[in-house]
């Protein structure tokens, strides 16, 4: 098994966390909508985890709804005292699998309280305001009154620390302003390229950065770059993915996501991946080249 210590560490709120963690997403059923398929390896994906060293796991009660959590719960409950749970609100599930906001201050506390109960916690580590604008490209817009209806669940004990999902810097520095923020959660890969800026500027903050989709976007040409530089490494695109986010910067925190062991034990193994120059230099030039966002 990989020592996923080799993917470095960076502070997640107050405590600090393996930059290689795990995101359930894809615990859900099809669509991350109703149960997994296979109940006994949701679980088990979850625990083989665990026992891996990874400390940070990224979840919403949306998911399923409400499906990844429980199965977090049943499969971890009671919690390890190094992990943490970042979660996020500002969405609901309609019933045709639709993903719709729910922005009001009620809605998010409502929202809030649901991770409470189905996570099994009495404060939830980490939640992130799920801002919905475009689909996968921050738009700016005010934000002011959700981040503020967050900070007062905060100042209740129910919250301990606060991030972004899907922000522009500008709202960034919007939140800033009202509750400090501990992470922001973005598409970003090597073929999607957008947030370099933002990166660096919370870097310089110590504030972590969490990409997802780290395989989402490429057009077949980017597509075809990453498949030869991982031929040539032994190892597969998505570790070479994950390899290039863990060089790009250092407040980078992972969450790839799958419903299976052999996938998980996969991905972690990009924990040991270190990519040479000159491969790193091909990778750069994927995001020099038109790429497309994919559609959800």
């Amino acid at each position: 098994m990989t020592d996923i210590t080799l993917s470095g560490a960076f502070r997640l709120g107050d405590r600090t966390v393996s930059r290689l963690g795990y995101g359930a997403m894809q615990l859900a059923g099809p669509g991350v909508f109703g149960p997994p398929k296979d109940h006994a390896a949701a679980l088990a994906v979850l625990r083989q985890a665990i026992a891996a060293g990874v400390n940070h796991i990224d979840t919403s009660d949306f998911y399923g709804p409400h499906v990844t959590n429980q199965l977090i719960k049943e499969a971890l409950h009671p919690y390890p005292d190094d992990l943490v749970i970042v979660t996020k609100v500002g969405a609901v599930r309609g019933a045709d699998a639709s993903w719709n906001p729910a922005y009001t201050p009620a809605e998010l506390t409502s929202a809030v309280h649901d991770n409470l109960r189905n996570l099994g916690m009495e404060a939830l580590d980490v939640v992130n305001l799920r801002i919905m604008g475009r689909t996968h490209e921050p738009s700016d817009g005010p934000i002011e009154e959700q981040f503020n209806a967050l900070a007062d669940l905060q100042r209740q004990g129910l919250i301990r620390h606060l991030g972004l999902s899907n922000a522009t810097l500008s709202q960034v520095k919007a939140a800033q302003a009202i509750a400090p923020v501990v992470c922001v959660q973005n598409m970003y890969n090597v073929a999607q390229r957008h947030d370099d800026p933002l990166i660096d500027a919370l870097a310089a903050e110590g504030v972590a950065y969490v990409p997802f989709f780290p395989l989402g976007g490429f057009a077949p040409l980017q597509s075809q770059i990453l498949s030869d530089v991982s031929a040539e490494l032994g190892a597969t695109p998505m570790q070479v993915a994950l390899a290039w986010l863990l060089q790009r910067a250092p407040n980078i925190l992972l969450i790839p996501g799958t419903s299976s062991t052999a996938h998980l034990s996969e991905n972690l193994a990009a924990a040991a991946l270190q990519l040479p120059a000159p491969a790193l230099a091909k990778l750069d030039a994927i995001g020099k080249t038109p790429a497309h966002v994919p559609a959800h």
